[in-house]
């Protein structure tokens, strides 16, 4: 889908630029943000290979398996009914600090690893309520679970403290303070993460 959109908006600049006589300005505009792009997937590099090392070191030296810890009466709060050992717990605390930090590209893994293992958590409970051993409500194949979707709600929402990706941006772009983001992003992202928690409580009680 998003190929599509982006295919349809570069055939309307064109079809545009040709209706109004403009394809040199149209043509020049193409390679100036060609070079533009490969010069900004250059600094991001830096800085994404920079915190994905932050992030590598932090599980090497054990600091992410701690914050984990630290971190489970809210996993506890928002995912009531995974079970206290389960895998994907690890892989949502990791998903949670690696967006905190502002560390997006470091997060989306754990992410991926964390909804494999919510997956198989469901076919668990399936198989479980087929035998009639599990209480709960299994839902069907194919249909996300409440966890799944709190998971990803919360994912969205991305609560940041260091927003790194925009920082490097506006670094980019000339910004005489990038780091003026940090306290606004904080506020919104808080309070996106807030609205998205009360949601999703709202829904899974009914």
């Amino acid at each position: 889908m998003l190929n599509i959109i982006w295919a349809f908006m570069m055939l309307a600049g064109v079809l545009w630029g040709a209706f109004h006589g403009n394809l040199n300005a149209v043509t020049e505009g193409a390679i100036n943000s060609a070079k533009e792009a490969v010069m900004l997937c250059i600094t991001m590099l830096g800085i994404m290979s920079f915190w994905s090392g932050i992030m590598e070191i932090g599980q090497k030296s054990g600091l992410i398996e701690r914050l984990s810890q630290k971190m489970g009466p809210v996993l506890k709060f928002l995912f009531p009914r995974i079970p206290g050992n389960h895998p994907s717990l690890e892989y949502i605390s990791t998903n949670i600090i690696a967006n905190i930090l502002g560390l997006g590209w470091a997060a989306t893994p754990a992410g991926l690893k964390a909804m494999e293992a919510l997956k198989e958590l469901e076919e668990k409970r399936r198989e479980d309520s087929s035998k009639g051993s599990y209480k709960g409500v299994a839902v069907p194949e194919g249909t996300a679970s409440n966890e799944m979707c709190t998971f990803l709600i919360i994912n969205i929402s991305s609560l940041q403290l260091i927003p790194v990706t925009m920082i490097a941006y506006r670094s980019q772009y000339g910004s005489p303070n990038p780091t003026a983001v940090v306290g606004p992003a904080l506020v919104a992202t808080l309070i996106s993460t807030i609205v998205g928690v009360i949601f999703c409580k709202l829904m899974d009680r009914r």
